[in-house]
């Protein structure tokens, strides 16, 4: 049976990966409608009648970045692998994709939020890209209470303690990426949270 209403006229997938790029470099305060049109292809109304308003855009936008780049993150919750390994895969999963030269460098979840008070649209950027950060959190946190029970981890181990180690470096590649650091400085940075992984561990 045919589609009812008028079809779309444009590829979702092209539209969607031309925004979340425009967003990844610019962030989502400094992008505004005119250059989201030249990087789209659509006009104002094919935009709103598409998601409704920029900030819609910009949810899609992050939900294709993380179906896309930001995937990487997922390794931390595959229970198939061992909570270390996860971790590292993670850490060295994320410096790989973050210093691609292939598209913006960093990381849109890190990087795309607004700083500066929020208008009303800008209040809901904020809630997803932070309920993003959460979900990360809530997986890295899981991996390491996996670590106790697994015995790669004591059993007195501060997990929120271990949580926020390793989040707090995976939010700060963004930075150190966006200042020039080599990703070789990165990688043995991820090598040095792991080790005290490890000193944990025993």
């Amino acid at each position: 049976m045919p589609p009812v209403g008028r079809p779309r006229t444009f590829d979702m997938e092209a539209v969607l990966e031309a925004a979340m790029l425009l967003f990844w470099e610019q962030g989502y305060e400094a992008t505004s409608l005119a250059r989201l049109r030249e990087a789209t292809g659509l006009s104002s109304a094919s935009l709103y009648g598409a998601f409704g308003s920029k900030e819609g855009l910009f949810e899609k936008a992050v939900e294709h970045y993380i179906a896309g780049p930001g995937s990487v993150t997922e390794v931390v919750a595959d229970e198939a692998v061992s909570p270390r390994e996860a971790v590292a895969r993670l850490l060295h999963g994320s410096i790989d994709m973050q210093t691609d030269t292939s598209h913006p460098r960093g990381c849109l979840v890190a990087l795309s939020g607004t700083v500066r008070a929020p208008e009303p649209g800008e209040a809901g950027v904020r809630k997803v890209v932070a309920a993003r950060r959460a979900a990360d959190r809530a997986r890295i946190r899981a991996c390491v209470v996996r670590g106790i029970a697994s015995g790669e981890l004591a059993e007195d181990t501060d997990v929120d303690g271990v949580t926020s180690m390793i989040h707090s470096f995976l939010l700060g590649i963004s930075t150190q990426v966006c200042d020039g650091t080599p990703a070789r400085h990165l990688h043995a940075a991820a090598d040095a949270v792991l080790a005290n992984w490890d000193v944990r561990g025993h």
